[in-house]
């Protein structure tokens, strides 16, 4: 039987809810043989040289990189091959062909912010919030060709509390997903894990998390106030929902809401210029908490409102 200590391992990651999962398993004393993660590109109003925050963290620790520009590159494909991997991690990286997660003889385990087959797709930590829910968790399960579809093998729940946004939330999973991930490599190392189908009785039930372009972030205030409350928080702090205040656009990162019957056209707002800013939803109104106009800096509304002349 083996242990965590044995298995050479390769480990596929960019942001920082990867490292969260790199470190946790280096902490636990794993053999990561190599890094594979996006190749620096210049980014920013200065187009400065960024490197990833999984890259970062492997420097630190010395551990081997890689950043193919082309996942099927032969001088990658050969280079990976050449680290004879017993096993693959991915997390919060880009879609692997299968030639890359196929390699290893123990497969590719990725690391998913929600509870498959639920909320399947890009951005699952937004939709949990957006769409009101009260409990959502961590997966890994191991890689197939379909996106997300693959045999699960752990799973823990994680509650979304009132407060929670889409920042807050990801740092639970982000941490919760790496001590499951530990969990996971020395269950398989030992031999203890029994692979799991998901569950596709209810298929047409799931809810689904695809990646959130644009059109996801405008506000519609003929919802009720609940749901659009749901709708800041889910897209808070990034990329922010918005919506335009006397033709300027706003982004919207902290609200609260009031149910009531109005009188007012949704999306009418209201104020009294020292201490809130209000908008008129089908059921009540959505109080704004903090916010930021185009052009000027995040800001409370006490602040933003002593400088605004509606």
């Amino acid at each position: 039987m083996k242990s965590l200590k044995d298995l050479r391992i390769v480990f596929l990651g960019t942001p920082d809810f990867a490292v969260a999962s790199l470190h946790a398993l280096k902490a636990a004393g794993a053999n990561i043989v190599g890094v594979v993660t996006a190749p620096d590109k210049p980014a920013g109003r200065g187009m400065q040289v960024q490197t990833s925050a999984v890259k970062k963290y492997a420097v630190e620790n010395g551990l081997h990189i890689m950043q193919p520009e082309k996942l099927k590159s032969q001088l990658f494909i050969d280079e990976l091959k050449a680290l004879q991997a017993d096993v693959q991690i991915v997390v919060a990286f880009r879609m692997l062909p299968e030639i890359v997660w196929n390699m290893p003889p123990m497969g590719t385990i990725n690391v998913h912010a929600s509870l498959l087959p639920q909320y399947r797709g890009a951005a699952p930590i937004n939709w949990a919030i957006i769409n009101g829910e009260k409990e959502t968790g961590v997966t890994t399960f191991k890689l197939k060709h379909e996106i997300d579809t693959g045999d699960i093998l752990l799973q823990a729940k994680v509650a979304i509390s009132d407060e929670d946004n889409a920042g807050s939330l990801h740092d639970k999973l982000m941490h919760r997903g790496a001590e499951l991930l530990v969990e996971t490599i020395k269950g398989l190392a030992e031999n203890l894990i029994i692979e799991q189908p998901q569950d596709l009785s209810e298929i047409e039930t799931c809810k689904h998390a695809p990646k959130i372009f644009k059109e996801h972030t405008r506000i519609d205030w003929n919802k009720p106030a609940t749901e659009i409350h749901n709708h800041i928080r889910g897209l808070s702090p990034y990329p922010a929902a918005f919506s335009f205040l006397n033709g300027k656009q706003i982004k919207i990162y902290q609200s609260r809401f009031e149910s009531m019957n109005l009188e007012k056209p949704t999306g009418s707002f209201d104020t009294d210029h020292k201490t809130y800013l209000r908008f008129a939803a089908s059921d009540g109104w959505l109080y704004i908490d903090e916010l930021q106009q185009e052009g000027k800096k995040r800001m409370k509304t006490e602040d933003f409102l002593r400088g605004f002349r509606a």
